[in-house]
Order: C-alpha cells, then sequence, then structure tokens
C-alpha cells in the first residue's frame, strides 16, 4: 500500500536517490534565504510536515509543489535539477548532451531544461509523462504564462474545469492564473515542449 502525506507519495528505499538529492537542494535554497522548515512551508502553502520530508528525501513532490516551492524560494524549477560539471555549462546554449535532468519517478514525470541555468524569467523543458503520469492532483495558480507543444502521445489539460486532448502538433498558451493541471491519459509516453514565464508583465 502506497503511503502519502499531503497527497504526495513517500518515497521507499530502492528508489529514493533522486528524492535524497532534490531534498539537500530544497534545503540549501531555504537556508541560503534564512528561512526556518515553517516560515517556507507557510509561504509555499504545504504542511510543515511535508517540507520536512522532502528535505530528508523521504517524499516524491509533484511538479506542483515544486512550483510552490520555486515561488516561495524565488527560484525558477530547473534549480531543483541535477547539477553539471562547471565545463558543461555553457553561458546562452545548451548542448543536448549536457541538459539538466529532474525525475519524478513515483510521479512518472521527467524533465529536461532546455535552457542554460540562472534566474532569467523564461523556463522551457522538454517533459516526458509515462502513462498516468500527472503534474499532481491539484491545480496549480501563479503569476505568469505558460504555452507548450505536444511532440508525441497524448496530453490531458485541464484548465480551470475544461478538459483539453492534445495530439502531437497541437500547441496551447494560457495565463498562469488559470488554474491549471494536466496529465497523460494515453498507454504511450507523452512528450511535451513546455514554457513558462515567471511574469505576465514581464514576458519572455
Amino acid at each position: 500500500m502506497e503511503h502519502t502525506v499531503d497527497g504526495e507519495a513517500l518515497a521507499r528505499p530502492d528508489e529514493g536517490e533522486d528524492d535524497r538529492r532534490l531534498g539537500e537542494a530544497i534545503r540549501l535554497l531555504r537556508r541560503r534565504a534564512g528561512l526556518t522548515i515553517g516560515a517556507l512551508a507557510e509561504r509555499a502553502q504545504l504542511s510543515t510536515a511535508m517540507v520536512s520530508l522532502l528535505e530528508r528525501g523521504r517524499a516524491t513532490p509533484s511538479l506542483r509543489t515544486l512550483r510552490l516551492l520555486g515561488l516561495a524560494l524565488d527560484v525558477p524549477v530547473s534549480y531543483f535539477f541535477e547539477a553539471r560539471e562547471e565545463d558543461a555549462v555553457a553561458r546562452y546554449v545548451v548542448r543536448r548532451g549536457n541538459r539538466r535532468l529532474l525525475r519524478l519517478t513515483r510521479s512518472g514525470v521527467l524533465k529536461e531544461a532546455l535552457l542554460p541555468p540562472g534566474k532569467g524569467l523564461l523556463e522551457m523543458y522538454e517533459l516526458a509523462l509515462n502513462p498516468g503520469g500527472a503534474s499532481g492532483t491539484d491545480f496549480m495558480q501563479h503569476e505568469g504564462e505558460k504555452a507548450g507543444y505536444v511532440l508525441a502521445g497524448r496530453l490531458r489539460l485541464t484548465l480551470d474545469g475544461v478538459v483539453e486532448l492534445l495530439d502531437p502538433g497541437d500547441t496551447f498558451r494560457f495565463p498562469s492564473s488559470v488554474p491549471h493541471m494536466f496529465d497523460n491519459p494515453g498507454e504511450e509516453v507523452a512528450r511535451v515542449i513546455w514554457i513558462t514565464t515567471r511574469s505576465c508583465a514581464s514576458p519572455g
């Protein structure tokens, strides 16, 4: 039986390496911001127990939870990705073999960062969703704008209660303030180019 806290899956010992790495990144960012676990939980609208479990690598976050933590810590989601060797990171260009990865195994999600690291206003990823993979169990809602292009498979995008089934070649754009969530309802991996801006007032 799978155990959860705040709707997030608890990690099993055999699949906890990615969760431990994520937890270390969250803890480092929190300490740099001078926040206690309770203060970060309040900012991110998460429970203190959930943040504590995440920092200890005992839970697998959803994309929604990482987005909330990123907003609370004022960093893009890409800050939680695997680090690369310094000499493999260019300032303006990302080679295919040097993409930073974010594996959320129990959520069925793999994200590859398509842009160099930094605090720019634009985020762009190649998102792979396994069958049944999803952004989370709750709607996301924040400032900015999102857009995307479906490369393969099928994406189910729910915007303010309206469900759209997207096939390869379909595209989308919407304000991030619209309550949204997504998942893969198909039987093959869905691959999507996903673009996010951090502010509608400052596109890019």
